[in-house]
């Protein structure tokens, strides 16, 4: 399980991404990137980084489910995840 501090890192980073992110993009089309390097360094989509919702796991992410593949395994063994099943042939 990812330390607690991770986690809210991601969340503080996704606010910035989120509130910076018109300005950002209309920065971008104005060419002005001088600018835009003015602008918050975690405001940047790219430094964002999936982490499962549940363990805050970084790697083994499944963007489809949101969360890691570990975390996944155990849920559609229980049959927490509607229409998956363990394959058998």
């Amino acid at each position: 399980m990812a330390k607690e501090s991770m986690k809210a890192r991601e969340v503080k980073r996704q606010k910035l991404v989120d509130k910076y992110a018109d300005k950002r993009k209309a920065l971008k089309e104005a060419g002005d990137y001088e600018a835009l390097q003015k602008l918050p360094k975690n405001s940047s989509p790219v430094r964002l980084h999936n982490r499962c919702k549940l363990t805050g796991r970084p790697k083994g992410y499944m963007r489809q489910f949101g969360v890691s593949r570990v975390m996944f395994r155990e849920m559609a063994n229980k049959g927490l995840i509607p229409g998956v099943k363990k394959a058998s042939w």
